[in-house]
């Protein structure tokens, strides 16, 4: 046998946090954030948005959606987010805007020289795309869901308006008539897309999964053998997959459900849409598993909670309706709930378990270093509370344990394909393994996690990983407070640094997507949770001894050799 330290993130029965007062005020907010907003709140998306310009022209608020996308391009004529992140979100409104231009709806828009404004505005993001997509060093495209059939599938759109403006090209597009065709970016190509629409022509039904981006199936995806809205009415819990099912609305199946369904996404930020709606179960799950690990009071309704409860069957919980159960949101739904004091058990994670690591869905290309980090938090848990004696669980938390380890990366961090900010991964990594990891590679792994963080602070105090961010700041912090009291020298300094510049930045939510979607995106309330529980945890630190801030005690693990 050999003894390891272990850090716990869990306050024990005589370990209950100090009461605070805007920790309380907080957890009240968002707890009726969620309660008011039941289908969650998400920023906007370049590339939905522009999808619904395309495909839904009919819909309600469809000028404000183009009057959303040239109010967003960029002065270099791209859309989105920097380096790779911004080939998605241009593609997709390039396309969408010369759809618009092309069909005529400038005579819709506002304002005179709406034509020569869609032109100018398309320009820009032909000159975006040639110029990062045909130069000498092309980015290699992210890891975002999908982005191996929606870039193939938006270049082969685009070829197909550049085809018909060298015949008749538009006032302000001329330049463009002897284009030559738009390479894909390296490692993309169009096989994976042929693939699947040879899929649907051949009448079989898709993977739910897939359902997500139905959209890049083109004019077969209305009303595609084997697909119908489920829920509120959504395809694929995407509101351009769900326009391209639809198609036209009419009095078809499941027509009327998937209309109702669109207009109120919508109208819900009067335009413009978020890639994935609704997203109750992982705006609950994410936030309160955050708040109460950070050891924040959470006046949770029953209700909400039986809601959570509801969503788990036996091959877990699906992140909304219309795509498929998954590891990550089953995990975190079960540690919430947990932890909450509704406890379940974890059976259904067993479904995703490769023998190596837990696959995010069956069939995952690649694998999630979030995805395994939440897998390890809802099984040690359960191991530690519910199941000390199970040799299963046992094995399995030690397993990941190594798995999460080998991924850390030389200098410290972790990174994963939900996120772009490897600030969320590692923080993720941390604090299972400081709770539930198992011997010496989980101290060892958090020791260097906390040195990297240390490392990264800007001289305003915060952290990120193109500029400092409340966001990525919120992540920072939780990672050192998993330190503990044997944190290496300027731990304490960092963290007071860190509360300065939360404090400052308080009330401020206008800050850049970091989520993985087809597009980057910004789930509201989970990042305003994780800032909470991070302030929650600097306030804590403050007040007394790192032995008994909430989050920070270590307790002797017991483990075969």
């Amino acid at each position: 046998m050999t003894i390891a330290r272990q850090r716990s993130t869990a306050p024990g029965p005589v370990d209950r946090p100090a009461r605070d007062p805007e920790s309380a005020a907080d957890a009240r907010e968002l707890v009726a954030a969620m309660t008011l907003t039941p289908g969650g709140q998400s920023s906007a998306s370049v590339y939905e948005t522009g999808r619904l310009v395309s495909l839904a022209p009919w819909l309600v608020h469809h000028v404000e959606r183009i009057t959303y996308l040239l109010a967003a391009q960029r002065p270099d004529g791209a859309w989105g987010g920097r380096q790779g992140y911004a080939l998605v979100p241009t593609l997709s409104a390039t396309e969408a805007l010369l759809t618009a231009l092309r069909r005529g709806d400038a005579a819709w828009l506002p304002g005179v020289c709406a034509a020569e404004r869609l032109a100018r505005a398309v320009d820009g993001g032909l000159r975006a795309l040639y110029g990062r997509l045909t130069g000498p060093t092309a980015p290699a495209p992210p890891d975002l869901p999908a982005i191996d059939l929606t870039v193939p599938a938006l270049v082969g759109s685009v070829a197909a308006h550049l085809d018909a403006v060298r015949a008749d090209p538009p006032p302000g597009l001329a330049a463009w008539r002897d284009a030559g065709p738009l390479p894909l970016p390296p490692g993309l190509d169009g096989t994976r897309l042929a693939g699947v629409r040879a899929l649907v022509a051949s009448g079989r039904p898709l993977p739910v999964k897939l359902l997500h981006a139905l959209e890049v199936i083109g004019p077969a995806a209305r009303r595609a053998a084997g697909v119908a809205p489920v829920g509120p009415g959504t395809v694929g819990a995407s509101p351009a997959a769900t326009a391209a099912w639809l198609g036209v609305p009419d009095a078809g199946p499941g027509a009327a459900g998937a209309v109702s369904y669109l207009e109120g996404v919508a109208r819900q930020q009067g335009g413009p849409v978020p890639c994935a709606t609704g997203i109750t179960v992982f705006e609950r799950a994410w936030a309160l598993s955050t708040l109460s690990r950070a050891g924040v009071p959470l006046p949770v309704p029953p209700r909400l909670l039986a809601g959570l409860v509801a969503t788990v069957g036996a091959v877990g919980t699906p992140t909304a309706p219309g795509l498929p159960a998954d590891a990550d949101t089953t995990a975190v739904t079960l540690y919430a709930l947990a932890r909450l004091g509704r406890p379940l058990d974890p059976a259904s994670l067993w479904g995703y378990d490769t023998g190596e690591h837990f696959c995010t869905w069956p069939g995952e290309d690649g694998a999630s270093v979030t995805t395994n980090a939440h897998v390890l938090d809802a099984f040690g848990w359960h191991l530690a509370h519910h199941a000390p004696a199970d040799a299963r669980l046992v094995a399995v938390t030690r397993r990941l344990t190594g798995w999460l380890a080998d991924r850390q990366l030389p200098d410290g961090q972790w990174s994963d394909r939900w996120h772009a900010s490897p600030y969320y991964a590692t923080s993720c990594a941390v604090l299972a393994l400081s709770g539930h990891g198992r011997g010496p590679a989980a101290e060892g792994a958090v020791d260097r996690a906390v040195e990297w963080v240390l490392a990264g602070q800007r001289a305003d105090g915060s952290w990120g990983r193109w500029g400092g961010t409340i966001e990525e700041t919120a992540y920072a912090v939780q990672v050192l407070r998993a330190a503990g009291p044997a944190a290496p020298a300027g731990v304490d300094a960092a963290l007071g640094r860190g509360r300065r510049y939360l404090a400052t930045m308080e009330g401020r939510d206008g800050e850049p997507a970091l989520w993985h979607d087809k597009d980057l995106y910004r789930p509201a309330v989970i990042v305003r949770a994780a800032v909470a529980a991070a302030r929650h945890l600097v306030r804590a630190g403050a007040g007394g001894t790192a032995a008994t801030r909430p989050g920070n005690r270590r307790a002797p693990l017991i483990s075969a050799a």
